[in-house]
């Protein structure tokens, strides 16, 4: 029976992102580094992260408080949602994903827009920037005349979900 691969590929992480961990082979895309990091803080492979970041990105990694937060943090999906170049043949690229994970017993998600820049050949994580700008306000009352909940609020249609992620 074969692992899959965290980064949820559906490949087998022997055929995915278990070489690149090992060092056995490099990413040949931009994408394929983001998907292997993001296996590398499943398995808290802070020796990884390190490696394939930017080399001057490099002066002030804390792995030792990379690998405490990690700890504690249960990683539960990857979804790539758009790349931009990052090809075989292109020397830089973007990714924009969202990975999920459970922190204290508390689901959460990391919406990033990613950079990432090939040197001697070898993809690196440059920088990222959170999409965590504020979702525009939704109008305080509905077409038919009756007040919305807030955006955090449960959505009154009762499926349990806050209603900026259902019906808002």
């Amino acid at each position: 029976m074969t692992e899959p691969c965290p980064c949820l590929s559906g490949a087998s992480y022997a055929a995915c992102c278990g070489p690149l961990l090992a060092g056995k082979r490099r990413a040949e895309t931009a994408e394929a580094l983001m998907r292997s990091r993001y296996t590398a803080y499943v398995r808290g492979d802070a020796v990884y992260l390190e490696r394939t970041l930017w080399p001057r990105k490099r002066v002030g990694f804390d792995a030792a408080a990379l690998l405490t937060w990690n700890a504690q943090t249960n990683w539960t999906g990857l979804r790539i949602l758009a790349t931009s170049q990052g090809g075989a043949a292109d020397e830089t690229g973007v990714v924009e994903f969202v990975a999920s994970y459970v922190r204290e017993q508390t689901p959460e998600e990391v919406h990033e827009v990613s950079r990432f820049r090939k040197k001697g050949g070898v993809w690196f994580y440059v920088d990222g920037r959170l999409d965590d700008e504020p979702e525009p306000a939704a109008p305080a009352v509905a077409a038919d005349g009756s007040p919305r909940p807030g955006r955090n609020a449960l959505c009154p249609c009762g499926s349990g979900k806050k209603f900026k992620r259902c019906c808002g």
